[in-house]
């Protein structure tokens, strides 16, 4: 493999102190770190892939500290990392060629909110949670939620979503505009500077461009986002179903009537088992989903009984509702104890989630399929799927230090994404690329597309700076 560029290390060249030095004078002693832990700490995120630690993490300030520095790694052809908080889930932080991260936490600042234009500015160090209680008391809110509370720009950058989506869309959807640095230290604004319009026309779509880039184009140091009005109440339910069938044709059917459903969440008996375990509970250990619906009274009272209605039709039992908060995080308890009584069903173990994403019509059968393979092939792997989008997660409990089990585990994953594939979905809803999904890319895109990708990324990063690795596989000598 030549990697046709991918830079060069820090710590081999003989460049390490001018440019340890020309790190220092632009953001400081304290913004330049080589220790170890540190390191360490900025080489993994989230995922099973091995910690790779960059040479040395840069915490720089503001934009004009973000474009210096990256003009310095590009004259020494360092490789630049973007890191947001590292809960990522593909090892998209994973410093494969050694060089430089760019940590930018300390970039925290909200910038210009216009609540009447329902709009909002974030720099990368403001998560999901901290803009949302920055927006306390204002009656909006941003509800893009993966779980973790992510980067809201590293969120962009792998153009996350979660259990929301189905009502409020992606990333993809809720993305206005982006400041980025390119890998010359160039900045770009993707709709233009201080440009909010709710729609345009104007010329290449940049801005999604950059969602879902993976820091493999350009460092993204603002980003602009859509606003919600805080809905005036909040119902959840819960039913169980006697098959998955059942329950996928009454997400389907929900949808279809127009339900304006908030969430829309799917647990395997699997799953409801571990989660009884886990926290004590006792619910039915079969197919359940777990709903909840935005609106003002009125209308949750409709929204409400027309779900019902639909679940009852399709022989679903002990459908269960509440308004008011305590009872509705009681109801919910399962689905947000999901990972955690996963963990528990092998002590000691690792979780990996996988993240495919299919057609609602062809659901069904590829969750009883893959229910299937998991129970041939010996393995643990609860499944929860936000069934509103066709996207669901199998979350595998493996043992790391069991090589012959990570192998089916790994055997299992490709199954699965190509399973999906051949029903005309994607090996990735929501996580993104990373290390692990680059050769099912090419097989999603075809060679066409997958050439394509790889000369825009040479026409915004020629020498294969920014993060390298990702996404697309090294090229063939």
């Amino acid at each position: 493999h030549n990697d046709s560029g991918g830079g060069s290390r820090v710590s081999k060249s003989g460049v390490l102190d001018g440019v340890l030095s020309a790190f220092r004078s632009i953001c400081g002693e304290d913004g330049v770190s080589l220790g170890e832990a540190v390191r360490e700490q900025h080489g993994k995120d989230e995922s099973v892939h091995r910690c790779c630690p960059p040479d040395v993490v840069l915490f720089p300030r503001c934009v004009e500290e973000v474009s210096a520095l990256a003009k310095i790694c590009s004259r020494h052809r360092l490789p630049i990392i973007p890191f947001g908080t590292g809960t990522g889930l593909e090892g998209g932080v994973s410093a494969v060629k050694g060089g430089v991260c760019f940590s930018l936490r300390n970039m925290d600042q909200v910038l210009d909110l216009h609540q009447e234009d329902f709009d909002v500015t974030v720099e990368p160090g403001v998560t999901r949670k901290a803009l949302n209680a920055y927006l306390r008391g204002t009656g909006l809110w941003f509800p893009v939620d993966p779980g973790a509370d992510a980067s809201l720009c590293g969120m962009a950058a792998t153009s996350a979503s979660g259990t929301n989506a189905v009502r409020y869309g992606t990333m993809r959807e809720n993305v206005l505009n982006l400041e980025v640095v390119l890998a010359d230290g160039s900045v770009v604004h993707t709709a233009g500077m201080g440009r909010r319009p709710r729609k345009t026309a104007a010329g290449y779509n940049l801005t999604n461009l950059f969602v879902g880039s993976e820091g493999t184009l350009g460092i993204i140091t603002k980003t602009t986002l859509r606003l919600y009005g805080i809905p005036e109440a909040t119902v959840s339910a819960v039913c169980s179903f006697p098959s998955v069938q059942a329950a996928v044709d009454s997400t389907v059917q929900i949808l279809q009537a127009g339900v304006p459903v908030a969430r829309i969440e799917f647990l395997d008996d699997v799953m409801m088992d571990a989660c009884n375990r886990f926290s004590s509970l006792s619910y039915a250990v079969t197919p359940t989903l777990f709903l909840e619906f935005h609106g003002s009274e009125g209308s949750l009272e409709e929204q409400v009984n027309t779900a019902e209605d639909i679940t009852q039709s399709n022989s679903g039992s002990g459908f269960q509702w509440a308004k008011d908060a305590e009872t509705r995080e009681r109801l919910w308890k399962a689905r947000h104890d999901a990972w955690y009584a996963s963990l528990a069903l092998r002590p000691g173990c690792k979780a990996y989630a996988t993240d495919v994403c299919v057609p609602l019509s062809h659901l069904p059968q590829i969750l009883v399929e893959t229910k299937e393979d998991l129970i041939e092939n010996r393995l643990t792997g609860p499944i929860v799927g936000h069934v509103g989008d066709g996207n669901f997660h199998c979350l595998m409990v493996v043992d790391p230090g069991d090589p012959e089990e990570l192998h089916r585990v790994h055997l299992f994953v490709e199954r699965l994404a190509r399973r999906a594939l051949a029903m005309d979905g994607t090996c990735t809803g929501e996580h993104g690329v990373g290390l692990g999904k680059r050769a099912l890319l090419c097989e999603e895109m075809g060679p066409v597309a997958v050439q394509l990708m790889q000369r825009l990324k040479d026409a915004f990063d020629p020498r294969n700076l920014m993060n390298p690795g990702k996404i697309l596989l090294p090229r063939e000598l």
